[in-house]
């Protein structure tokens, strides 16, 4: 995610790091070429085309309203994205609030202390570790070596044979919450309450999945992209009648809108990534293994992510 400093109202005008232009800029200078083409043949060799520019009005203000819809469409999914991972935060910190004070009985026998204090700190872990597994997921990452300060190395080791690991993590803790529940760990009354953390974890996984897997129909993202293509190279035989030599400059402000609206809905389409753009998944993560760590007394805490080139991944 793009955080400049000191986003002054220049800086943003001329900005080129995470902006339209590295999309668009091949597409403009085409257009301009074009534009440049049909200006020199109108007013060195009296050649006309014989187009009016009432079509390209009709047309650019139908294509407007079809980038407008679509970009709405992409940027519900990039909110969507970060409410699903802002709610991650909350669930994360809420199940380890419930390991740390539900799990163990309300005396503890000496002899059992021990052991209830390192499943309630394996518990804490167990979550940092499904964050991340989560993130990775959601970036095609298969490096599972940020996984490893925070799993067991024979847990760590299947893991390499599943195919969906922030689920099979998420098993594993429900699979020890049963056990703590066998020896009188937990009480009947708060066995709910930990499943329905876990639960919540597993709908936030299933609705990042499902904005991932889903991209907008493809017909209509084809659409889009050839009529925003048609109708810019184009827009100088309709309009070089009118405006004589200034075309270039009008047709290359009219495309510099056009594409770089189109290209827009297509970055924040898949709010996962690592583009610019995308959401800060890195950031989030790293804020929800301080927190949690924080929470069973580690003393070597990471420190907040810092953006590089004012970009947080």
């Amino acid at each position: 995610m793009l955080v400049p400093r000191n986003p002054t109202w220049w800086r943003i005008v001329f900005r080129y790091r995470g902006s339209e232009l590295p999309r668009t800029k091949y597409r403009i200078v085409g257009v301009a070429l074009v534009a440049t083409a049909v200006t020199i043949l109108e007013e060195r060799h009296d050649w006309h085309p014989n187009l009016t520019p009432l079509p390209f009005t009709l047309i650019g203000i139908a294509l407007g309203i079809f980038l407008g819809f679509r970009n709405n469409a992409s940027y519900d999914r990039w909110w969507e994205g970060r409410k699903l991972w802002g709610a991650l935060v909350n669930t994360s910190r809420s199940f380890a609030r419930q390991a740390l004070t539900l799990v163990g009985p309300a005396r503890i026998p000496d002899a059992e202390a021990p052991a209830v204090g390192s499943l309630r700190r394996e518990l804490v872990l167990r979550t940092v570790a499904f964050v991340h597994a989560l993130r990775l997921s959601l970036r095609d990452s298969d490096d599972l070596s940020e996984l490893a300060p925070f799993l067991p190395a024979d847990e760590l080791e299947r893991l390499k044979r599943e195919r969906n690991r922030p689920y099979a993590i998420t098993q594993g803790t429900a699979e020890r919450i049963r056990d703590a529940w066998a020896r009188g760990w937990v009480a009947d009354v708060h066995v709910p309450v930990l499943e329905a953390s876990l639960t919540s974890f597993t709908d936030i996984q299933g609705a990042c999945e499902r904005i991932k897997t889903t991209p907008i129909p493809f017909s209509y993202t084809t659409l889009i992209h050839r009529i925003t293509a048609v109708y810019c190279y184009a827009l100088p035989f309709g309009v070089v009648d009118t405006v004589g030599i200034y075309t270039p400059v009008v047709v290359v402000l009219v495309a510099y809108a056009f594409f770089g609206l189109d290209v827009v809905g297509d970055e924040i389409e898949m709010p996962f990534g690592t583009d610019p753009n995308d959401l800060a998944l890195g950031a989030i993560s790293r804020t929800i293994e301080t927190n949690l760590r924080q929470r069973i007394g580690d003393a070597q805490l990471p420190g907040p992510a810092q953006p590089v080139d004012d970009v947080l991944t």
